[in-house]
């Protein structure tokens, strides 16, 4: 009894340790975050004092490094000043800069010129959480851009802020989703167990690729149907959404077939794994291939439940993504 409460005692004071550790290199972090702001104040202020010739900036951010950076390091090369102007001009109220970001995160966030782009990504870094790395990563991948396909830019930039939670699958859900991360070379044909095994080894990353609020349930589900057992891919759930996420892999193309086995799978868990407070349950149809139509005629009417998601293993370049967005625009139009 004794050695319990020890190690209950133990857990506690390291749990202490571990949170007043991050606690302090977040102090740290937002202490440079504030510093450089700063820097970049009196930088941008002393430009603006009349000085109307055009290369006095230039020539300001030179003096400063060629003295500054003997005393403090790399720190404060041309580069870096450069960076601390532009970063007071981007965020130029001190009030609103966020403890929970640090200054990488803040750097990744003032090389994007877009305005609604820029606050999506400094709110969902925020609500989840994202390290510098992660949230590098989402900016690569073209997060923004690829739930723009599929949504009006209000409704993805309030869910982000939290001003409402989404209420369909393709608020969260992106297409194309993208599987850098698993490493597997793009030329090459993959089968549905290797694809699977790829992503249970890369999980917390699929997850965030996935999007918000998504938990892992279970893998190769079985279910059994009078006498007939049937095995569902992945099994997830989505805590925004309160609902299970059916997963089925398919490295061809996508045909009906799958779509009415991934039909009969969303039915089975929402009329005997569902509880009553819960939502309809979601089914993702990740493929290496599809034809919307298809999918259109093969589904009923207004279904919003079951989405077919083109996976890629590579990352898209920022022109196929905005030319993509184009494309969706005008056959919104045009529909």
């Amino acid at each position: 009894m004794v050695e319990i409460e020890n190690k209950a005692l133990l857990h506690s004071i390291i749990s202490l340790i571990e949170e007043t550790r991050e606690s302090a290199i977040r102090s740290v972090d937002f202490h440079k975050v504030q510093l450089n702001w700063h820097i970049g104040k009196f930088i941008f202020e002393d430009e603006q004092k009349g000085k109307e010739r055009a290369e006095y900036g230039k020539y300001l951010i030179k003096y400063l490094s060629k003295n500054l950076e003997p005393l403090y390091g790399t720190s404060y090369t041309v580069r870096q000043l450069e960076r601390f102007r532009q970063f007071y001009r981007t965020f130029p109220i001190a009030s609103a800069l966020r403890t929970q970001l640090n200054w990488t995160q803040y750097k990744l966030l003032i090389s994007l010129e877009n305005d609604d782009k820029r606050d999506f990504y400094l709110s969902e870094s925020i609500k989840n959480h994202w390290t510098s790395r992660q949230l590098e990563r989402q900016i690569n991948s073209g997060l923004y851009e690829r739930l723009l396909l599929s949504n009006d830019k209000e409704s993805v930039l309030a869910v982000a802020r939290g001003e409402r939670l989404p209420s369909e699958a393709k608020e969260i859900i992106k297409d194309p989703i993208n599987l850098e991360f698993l490493g597997l070379k793009r030329e090459s044909a993959y089968y549905e167990k290797d694809l699977e095994t790829a992503i249970i080894t890369h999980l917390q990353e699929f997850l965030l690729e996935l999007g918000n609020g998504f938990s892992f349930v279970a893998r190769q589900k079985r279910i059994h149907i009078e006498g007939d057992d049937f095995f569902v891919d992945l099994v997830l759930y989505n805590r925004l959404l309160q609902c299970f996420v059916i997963v089925e892999i398919k490295t061809q193309k996508l045909t009906h077939q799958d779509i009415g086995q991934l039909q009969m799978y969303v039915n089975y868990y929402d009329r005997i794994e569902k509880l009553p407070h819960e939502n309809k349950s979601i089914g993702i149809l990740l493929c290496a291939d599809k034809n919307d139509g298809v999918v259109k005629f093969t589904l009923p009417e207004n279904e919003k439940n079951i989405i077919a998601s083109q996976y890629k293993i590579y990352l898209p370049t920022e022109e196929q993504l905005l030319n993509a967005i184009a494309l969706e625009l005008k056959n919104r139009k045009d529909g």
